[in-house]
């Protein structure tokens, strides 16, 4: 049995390969590019689960999408209590609510205001207003956050953080926005950027592209 790591191009299947690269564990990568024509998953790709989305792993006989899901499942499967923290432990609570933040608020977030944008970018479109000023708070609460500790979870670099960079760093392809108000952030990128773990997951996964870790 292969835990095998299905990662669309540009995509939030890059936390997947990330992850098993910080934990370095033994996985089977198989990369698929978006389309030319309208930049979606290939047929091949939205055939491994019933959603078509990204990511999806599978692990012997099961096929598992969200990534918030897969990141929990190897955690608890192959992590040996690593990248957690567990009750008890200094951080636990802030451990859950980032984690739980990356995909509940920010991605979430990030993609509401580019649908809004999409339908009506300009100031009229009330409900784009009201997306963009919860977008900047959270913007101002991650760099509250990290003006404190170096992690989002405080000391130790965790899964939280794996959850979380994919909005601050390649979503910035699709919905482009400017860092460089929030310096605490930037130089939390630049951390996560100078880890092996990350390096060596971004070089398979996206190879011949230049994380976007700065402003």
């Amino acid at each position: 049995m292969m835990l095998t790591i299905h990662h669309l191009g540009r995509s939030q299947s890059e936390r997947i390969v990330w992850l098993c690269e910080e934990l370095s564990i033994p996985y089977e990568l198989k990369r698929y590019d978006r389309r030319t024509d309208n930049k979606l998953a290939p047929p091949e790709y939205k055939a491994l689960h019933p959603m078509g989305i990204a990511p999806v792993m599978s692990d012997g006989d099961l096929v598992l999408g969200e990534s918030g899901a897969i990141v929990e499942y190897i955690l608890q499967t192959y992590g040996g209590g690593r990248l957690v923290l567990k009750r008890g432990d200094r951080g636990f609570s802030d451990y859950l609510y980032w984690f739980h933040f990356a995909n509940g608020t920010l991605q979430a977030t990030v993609g509401r205001v580019m649908a809004l944008e999409r339908v009506d970018p300009s100031e009229k479109n009330v409900p784009l207003q009201a997306a963009n000023d919860r977008f900047r708070l959270m913007l101002v609460m991650l760099e509250q956050r990290l003006s404190a500790v170096p992690y989002l979870a405080g000391a130790e670099f965790t899964a939280a953080d794996i959850m979380s960079v994919f909005s601050l760093t390649t979503m910035r392809l699709f919905k482009p926005f400017d860092l460089s108000a929030y310096p605490n952030i930037l130089a939390y990128l630049q951390r996560i950027g100078a880890r092996d773990g990350y390096r060596r997951a971004m070089a398979k996964a996206e190879p011949g592209f230049t994380p976007l870790l700065g402003a």
